[in-house]
């Protein structure tokens, strides 16, 4: 719980998702307001108003990650037989060839190797925004914090309440290290105050007993604005746990597991419902050896386990966004499963196919002029097969052809000449010595005779 607490604390103030948590914020303090003013003051009916809200902007990204995996499915065995052929190659010019090959199979079906991991790069920091939203609503919803700041202001005016706040803030559940947090601010205070449980508060009220009139005010707003279903989402539910053990309340025990439960069910109905796409299109090649179907049924598992943790461990807050956000992705994904079971793979290629189209068109340079380029560019790729020269095989070939071409048209008579004949000659060729202009072709004319007259 201190690593979560401290996570977002951390990447929180990242820049980007700073921003993006300033604007999420926003939308908090809207819904809050809103609510507000038609009498309905609660933070979980909020929690799960802009858990829908924004999951609902994220559709499109979602439908465009869904196409991308579905095609993923029928490419991959294509993908595989690449990755097989050029198995323990490591060279330059293998592993060039074998990243040409790919990005050939992904031109093939109308996408490319970064199709899938942008709709990710884009949700990514929405999703890292969320958690600072959600457990530090203080921080931008106005109506919850101005209902802290009397109290605030009251343990301010009380003296030593520095070190007071500095060692109820660092010590459990609050976890909020003062070598990490400015507690000389009040908005520090509000967001310490609003991770107290009721055993928190009566430690706090033993240490300033003059501020219990509108401590105790403050918890009762508090309680009505944490209290959901009867549970208060400001508690983490291990906590409740023990705490209904300790008392054999029965009900208690009911209220302390709900919310981690539920947060296990519906992430497991949410990634069952996500791999029913691509499971289908992965089977219906027969590749059951495909590492995306093996990736599909370990997350089927393990996701939910990992929420169960979560709903336990965190502030109920925590674990009603955890569980109300695999809920609507379970709705939207039922909506996403059946608008792609009306779509082929054949389509969805078609439709990629003529989106780059137009993406090329509007750059000024045609698909044939694309397509002429891509096919030149394959097949010189297939050419550079580079030697321990580092002189490629096309061009060794190339200075080859001219060598011969340059030595058939040798001047007769010429060493060149004279070698290309002993070539000719040792190749099993009929050769005849060359006469050369304006000598008699005798045998005084042969190499052997015209040295013998130099000695003589």
């Amino acid at each position: 719980m201190e690593a979560y607490g401290l996570l977002a604390s951390g990447y929180g103030n990242w820049p980007i998702i700073k921003q993006i948590a300033w604007l999420l914020g926003q939308v908090m303090n809207g819904i809050y307001n809103v609510l507000s003013a038609i009498g309905i003051e609660n933070i979980g009916i909020c929690i799960i108003i802009f858990t829908a809200i924004v999951y609902s902007l994220m559709i499109p990204l979602t439908i465009k990650q869904q196409k991308f995996s579905k095609m993923q499915a029928v490419m991959q065995p294509e993908i595989q037989k690449i990755q097989k052929k050029y198995e323990g190659k490591k060279d330059q010019a293998s592993m060039l060839k074998q990243q040409d090959e790919m990005k050939m199979v992904y031109e093939k079906y109308g996408t490319s190797m970064s199709s899938g991991c942008l709709p990710l790069l884009i949700q990514m920091p929405i999703l890292f925004a969320l958690y600072p939203v959600i457990q530090n609503i203080p921080n931008y919803v106005t109506g919850v914090r101005d209902v802290y700041m009397p109290v605030v202001e009251k343990i301010m005016s009380v003296s030593g309440w520095q070190s007071i706040m500095e060692e109820l803030g660092s010590a459990s559940p609050v976890l909020m290290n003062p070598n990490n947090y400015d507690y000389t601010q009040a908005s520090t205070i509000v967001n310490v105050l609003y991770k107290f449980q009721d055993a928190t508060w009566g430690q706090l009220l033993e240490k300033m007993p003059d501020i219990s009139d509108i401590a105790h005010t403050t918890m009762d707003q508090v309680t009505h604005l944490n209290s959901f279903l009867g549970i208060n989402i400001g508690e983490a539910p291990i906590n409740m746990l023990t705490a209904a053990f300790r008392d054999f309340s029965i009900i208690g025990i009911i209220l302390a597991v709900i919310i981690p439960v539920m947060a296990g069910l519906t992430q497991f109905i949410s990634v069952k419902l996500t791999s029913a796409q691509t499971n289908a299109a992965a089977t219906s090649g027969n590749n059951q050896d495909n590492p995306m179907m093996n990736s599909m049924k370990t997350m089927t598992y393990v996701m939910p386990l990992f929420s169960v943790w979560i709903g336990f461990t965190l502030p109920a807050g925590m674990g009603l966004y955890w569980a109300v956000s695999a809920v609507v992705r379970c709705v939207q994904q039922l909506a996403i499963n059946k608008y792609l079971s009306k779509k082929s793979v054949d389509d969805i290629i078609k439709q990629n196919q003529e989106k780059a189209k137009k993406k090329r068109e509007k750059k000024g340079t045609s698909a044939q002029e694309i397509n002429r380029m891509a096919t030149i560019s394959t097949r010189n790729a297939g050419n550079k097969s580079v030697s321990k020269a580092g002189i490629s095989e096309r061009e060794k070939e190339e200075k080859l052809q001219k060598a011969q071409q340059y030595a058939q048209n040798a001047k007769p008579g010429s060493l060149t000449a004279k070698a290309n004949l002993v070539s000719r000659y040792n190749s099993g060729q009929k050769t005849e010595l060359p006469v050369e202009e304006n000598e008699p072709a005798d045998e005084d004319t042969s190499l052997g005779k015209k040295k013998n007259r130099k000695k003589k």
